[in-house]
C-alpha cells in the first residue's frame, strides 16, 4: 500500500518537471511506472541469485532500492533536458 501512494506521490513529481521541461507528462509518468516495476522485479530476481533464498521479507529491501534508484536515474535524465520556451510578449522583448 505504502509503495502505491510513493508511486503515485513520485508520478505526479516527474508529471510537474515533465512539464516544466516542455515534456508530455503522461509519458513521463508512465515511464516512472515501468521503470520502477522494471527495476523492483530486477533486484528482487538479483537477491534470489545473490541471497540463494526465497524468503520474500529477504527479497524486498533490494527490490525497493532498485526502484528508488530507478526514478532518481530516470528524474535526472529528465532534469538535463532544457527547460520549455516560455511565450513573452512583445515589448519585454523591446530594451
Amino acid at each position: 500500500m505504502l509503495e502505491i501512494i510513493a508511486l503515485i506521490y513520485l508520478s505526479r513529481k516527474m508529471g510537474e518537471l515533465a512539464e516544466r521541461k516542455g515534456q508530455k507528462k503522461g509519458l513521463w509518468k508512465l515511464y516512472t511506472v515501468l521503470a520502477w516495476f522494471g527495476a523492483e522485479i530486477l533486484g528482487i530476481v538479483l537477491s534470489i541469485i545473490l541471497f540463494k533464498t526465497d524468503e520474500m521479507l529477504a527479497l524486498l529491501p533490494l527490490g525497493y532500492g532498485f526502484a528508488v534508484g530507478s526514478f532518481f536515474l530516470l528524474k535526472s535524465v529528465l532534469v538535463k533536458k532544457p527547460d520549455a520556451v516560455q511565450a513573452t510578449f512583445e515589448f519585454e522583448r523591446q530594451h
